[in-house]
């Protein structure tokens, strides 16, 4: 099969990695030092996979003219800007593996709904100072057609993903599980960035426990404000959450973070790891998506709005 990446962080170089490694024709699309360090060492990724891969890097994107599969893997900056360079690109199938839900809207406004695939992304990694990523966790890549069902093109993208080493599996109601993972990311994402602290231990302390289900509980009833039915399922049981008293929901949401102690302790919210770096975070286009669309709907997010006031100021 052949694959475009845009974007070559930490999910981008995961699967770049394997599906070159696995024999599909991949192309990288970077930018300034990253495209630069890709062309002179290649795709470096060691921790769950030990991989070296060597893909065609293009830190032009104009130079792409067609591919199979367009997988956008940027943070979701700016990226209307990113996507209108790639506008003239020849392709089949569109996803991203951005964080939040407004992704699949903006690759239907530029290639058409027909072709773009939903994607709920659980694996994650770290882009290390020296170029190399590290791959922390492989728990599943979810790909669905938007409208719901299944389909054949769905199901060759899954086989080929999972069969490149990245776990992967098809999803009939992908829009649940892109909400799914928003909701429960959402609560997460404040405490991760303002305490900064290793994943498992803001999961843990009771306090930001409590944050973390109150936003949880806020961001389901704008789900059920826009008719979006949502699961339990990674990063945290929502549903659990919200039928759950705070007492019982603070040791659910302090149970995940015991699981990530055990399995993944050295595990960081990507935005963690850009305030660490230094990078802009990408506030607006989720925290700030939730915000505009409760509302336009009039369900009210208190929890939400005072740490996304909180982070504009710290992290403007």
């Amino acid at each position: 099969m052949k694959f475009a990446i845009l974007g070559a962080g930490a999910l981008g170089t995961i699967l770049g990695a394997h599906l070159s490694r696995a024999g599909h024709e991949v192309v990288m699309i970077a930018r300034g030092e990253r495209a630069r360090t890709l062309q002179r060492q290649g795709l470096v990724l060691n921790g769950l996979s030990d991989i070296k891969a060597r893909p065609q890097v293009i830190d032009d994107p104009s130079r792409l003219l067609n591919t199979g599969t367009l997988i956008i893997a940027t943070k979701a900056i700016e990226t209307a800007k990113a996507l209108d360079s790639l506008k003239h690109l020849n392709l089949e199938n569109a996803l991203s593996v951005q964080n939040g839900v407004l992704k699949n809207e903006l690759l239907a406004t530029v290639f058409g709904f027909s072709r773009v695939i939903g994607a709920m992304a659980d694996f994650s990694g770290e882009l290390l100072a020296d170029g190399e990523v590290k791959f922390t966790r492989n728990v599943c890549l979810h790909l669905g057609e938007e409208k719901g069902g299944t389909s054949a093109r769905v199901e060759a993208l899954v086989a080929a993903i999972d069969g490149a080493g990245v776990r992967c599996q098809q999803a009939s109601n992908i829009r649940t599980r892109e909400w799914s993972k928003f909701a429960g990311w959402i609560a997460q994402f404040p405490l991760a960035v303002l305490t900064r602290q290793i994943t498992w231990k803001f999961l843990m302390d009771e306090n930001s426990a409590l944050v973390i289900v109150r936003i949880v509980r806020e961001a389901a009833q704008l789900a059920a404000a826009m008719k979006v039915e949502l699961l339990d399922m990674p990063p945290l049981p929502v549903p659990s959450i919200v039928n759950a008293s705070d007492a019982e929901a603070i040791e659910i949401v302090r149970g995940i973070g015991q699981k990530f102690h055990d399995n993944s302790p050295e595990h960081r919210m990507s935005a963690q790891q850009d305030v660490l770096r230094g990078s802009r975070l990408e506030s607006e286009e989720t925290l700030g998506y939730a915000l505009r669309k409760a509302r336009e709907l009039g369900v009210p997010m208190p929890t939400l709005d005072t740490c996304y006031r909180i982070l504009t100021v710290a992290y403007p």
